[in-house]
């Protein structure tokens, strides 16, 4: 008998998150929406006048931010509420009105910068020394710094309203990905045909038969196999659309656009690849480990995920999971404490797996009420770990949302994996602390080093595809699936090396990465692992002076670059020293790992 998913329906109050914090019906809902389209048409009031007094430009500037609020509560709503359950009409109708909505709000919006860096310099100058303006200096100093890549009023305008076009393969691929997308069963541990999904494919990789894994890959693959084109095109729409908007916004190269938000050199996004290639040989070590270990012939990508400690037990229930996190992020202090007890109680999680929901997990949230968190916790380690991940999310955004103002309250992606990644070390440390079994110890470290896998080493990988296609395309080449399978495949050899058979399937990988879609997005991962390890070291040295810099970063929010808010809290990005110290942290827990397992 094949197990079935629940329906939202069926899963209990006390495990969904309260999204009526954000709105308490889907009519206040399109309240907000009636009132924001009513704010949308004040632009005539300040387009063309933004410089004429400080008066008026601080006026425009709030006029902007009750908008910004406004469309993030109507956005965050709609989205939230259709990941609850992909297959709804009513919020996939929702979320294409607010997301067509922002279009018009960022049309609306357009005129603003393009005004700002018209004012003439000494109009300019005159206007950030005026007493109202303080709080837009570093908003102001952002804008002149990018003044190169800003267009005229028309030309912005134009890019606002093609940016719902440029949006499309992500919308198409979460829909064909999430909702639309089956695999079809296998047969588990006991025989009985159980779906799989995209939730609780990874349980079925870290089974401790290997019939299971090895059909679990292949189910997965096959599904997304049936499509393959269809993905490339997907992937190839959406960076032939980061390569325009970086052209004509005069950058050279979609990279150094996607990496200049953050103000961040590519310099540090190309040290992290090298830095990254000079550990390999230590990778590959873990891999020939994992080889001797397992016992097998051929180490194939299906034995990549499964235990090297299968006999322990490893089935941690969520309030398991939460008391688990709690104990390990006790060297933060009671302040963070008290705030994690209540997200943990005021319904901040949505913890379970349901028909349609969407996969994977994340935190989100607005402004004007709380973090979130959607989860599809399965009663495993990396469950414990997802847990403790957007956790460290959600708790950056309420340190950042109480100590700034909305317009610095959301900080940038690049230091957002910091505060996550902090946790999850923090919980690992803890546990292998306190483990008494070396048995425990052993899966313990093991487990470490499959975060260090796949948050520096897989995420570094995914960097340098995501360098190389869009590379490509600015060489006008065309992402096909046989090109995008032949780069992945290249990229899988030098990153594994001979210790594994690189199956077939594992050429197609890049199709079922929601994260491409978001470009130059993934090697945050692993810069901001590196960042973390930096700070965890710091915290458990010198304890509450370093505790208390970190609490100060973690409410600064985007009021700083975000290198330079790193740099301040003691860990600087611009030098390979992190990323060195964290790969070294990795060869360590090998080292140890190989002496409990080889005993």
């Amino acid at each position: 008998m094949s197990e079935v998913l629940r329906s939202r329906e069926e899963i209990p109050q006390k495990d969904r998150w309260s999204l009526e914090d954000i709105f308490a019906t889907d009519e206040a809902w399109e309240k907000r929406y009636k009132e924001t389209e009513k704010l949308i048409g004040l632009s005539e009031k300040y387009r063309g006048k933004i410089g004429q007094s400080a008066d008026l430009f601080v006026e425009c500037l709030e006029w902007a931010d009750h908008l910004g609020l406004n469309m993030e509560d109507l956005f965050t709503y709609a989205r939230m509420r259709r990941d609850e359950d992909n297959r709804i009409s009513r919020y996939q109708s929702m979320t294409d009105r607010a997301s067509m909505l922002s279009v018009q709000a960022g049309s609306a919006l357009s005129f603003i910068v393009p005004e700002i860096l018209a004012i003439p310099d000494d109009q300019f100058q005159e206007l950030r020394k005026n007493s109202k303006t303080d709080i837009y200096r570093h908003y102001l100093e952002n804008i002149l710094r990018q003044k190169a890549h800003v267009l005229s009023f028309a030309e912005e305008k134009l890019l606002a309203e093609a940016s719902e076009l440029a949006t499309a393969p992500s919308t198409i691929f979460s829909m064909a990905n999430d909702a639309d997308l089956k695999f079809g069963s296998i047969q588990g541990e006991d025989g009985r045909e159980i779906e799989l999904t995209k939730g609780n494919f990874i349980k079925y990789m870290e089974s401790k038969e290997r019939r299971v894994r090895q059909e679990a890959f292949a189910t997965l693959y096959a599904g997304y196999g049936k499509q393959i084109n269809s993905w490339a095109a997907m992937l190839n729409a959406s960076v032939k659309a980061d390569v325009f908007f970086a052209r004509t916004r005069k950058y050279k190269s979609a990279m150094e656009g996607a990496l200049d938000d953050d103000k961040v050199p590519v310099s540090v996004y190309d040290s992290l690849i090298q830095t990254v290639h000079d550990y390999l040989p230590q990778f590959q070590r873990y891999i020939r480990l994992r080889k001797e270990v397992l016992g097998v012939e051929e180490l194939h990508m299906y034995d990549i995920y499964v235990p090297l400690v299968p006999e322990m037990n490893a089935h941690i229930p969520y309030e398991e999971a939460k008391d688990t996190v709690r104990k390990g992020l006790k060297p933060l202090g009671e302040e963070y404490l008290k705030i994690l007890d209540e997200g943990y109680q005021s319904g901040w999680i949505d913890i379970y797996e349901n028909a349609g929901k969407t996969s994977g997990a994340y935190s989100w949230g607005t402004y004007s009420s709380h973090p979130f968190v959607l989860l599809n916790h399965q009663n495993t380690f990396d469950s414990l770990f997802t847990l403790a991940h957007e956790m460290g999310h959600a708790l950056h955004s309420y340190f950042s949302n109480k100590n700034q103002i909305h317009l610095y309250a959301g900080y940038k992606i690049f230091v957002a994996e910091v505060a996550s990644t902090l946790n999850e070390s923090l919980v690992m440390r803890h546990l292998i602390h306190t483990a008494k079994d070396p048995q425990m110890k052993a899966y313990l470290l093991n487990h470490y080093l499959e975060q260090f896998r796949g948050t520096v080493f897989r995420q570094t990988l995914f960097a340098e595809f995501e360098r190389e296609i869009h590379a490509a395309v600015e060489r006008n080449e065309s992402l096909t699936s046989e090109y995008l399978s032949k780069i992945y495949r290249e990229l899988s050899l030098t990153y594994f090396g001979p210790g594994v058979v690189l199956d077939e399937q594992i050429n197609m990988e890049w199709a079922r990465i929601p994260h491409f879609y978001n470009a130059f997005y993934v090697y945050k991962y692993a810069t901001g692992f590196s960042a973390a390890t930096a700070f965890v070291h710091q915290i458990l040295e010198e304890g509450q002076p370093a505790v208390e810099r970190y609490l100060e970063f973690l409410s600064s929010g985007g009021s700083d670059y975000p290198i330079e808010l790193l740099r301040k809290a003691g860990v600087d990005m611009e030098k390979p020293e992190p990323v060195q110290q964290a790969l070294t942290v990795f060869t360590e827990l090998l080292d140890e790992l190989e002496n409990l397992l080889r005993k």
